[in-house]
C-alpha cells in the first residue's frame, strides 16, 4: 500500500466495458521526506487509480497497485493497476503526527 494525494479526476468516455461507471482519480504519491521524516514530499510521478471508497480532490488516500488492486471488491475481472482503498484520517511518523485530515485546510 502507498499514500497519495488526490490531485484531480480523469474522464474517459470510451473505455473497457468493465470500467463503465468507475470513478478515476489522478494521484500524486506522497513520500516521507528523508531529510525531515516529520514531513511528506510529493513523488515525481502521477498515477490514475480506480476509486473504490468515494475519495475526493485534496484528500490523502491509501492505494495499492498491481495484482493487489484487483483484489478490491468488484475489480477481479477489471483491467486495473491501481485502486484507492482508503481515505486517511491521520499519519504518525516516529511518534509524531504528521498528518491529520481534520486540521488540513
Amino acid at each position: 500500500m502507498f499514500l497519495a494525494k488526490v490531485e484531480g479526476s480523469v474522464v474517459a468516455t470510451k473505455k473497457d466495458p468493465g470500467m463503465t461507471g468507475r470513478k478515476l482519480l489522478l494521484l500524486r504519491p506522497m513520500l516521507v521526506d528523508d531529510k525531515d521524516p516529520a514531513k511528506f514530499r510529493p513523488g515525481a510521478n502521477t498515477i490514475v487509480a480506480v476509486d473504490s471508497v468515494g475519495a475526493g480532490e485534496g484528500e490523502l488516500v491509501l492505494f495499492c497497485q498491481g495484482s493487489s488492486a484487483r483484489l478490491a471488491p468488484g475489480l477481479k475481472d477489471c483491467p486495473v493497476d491501481a485502486v484507492v482503498i482508503g481515505i486517511v484520517d491521520t499519519v504518525d511518523v516516529l511518534g509524531r503526527q504528521v498528518f491529520n485530515a481534520r486540521t488540513q485546510a
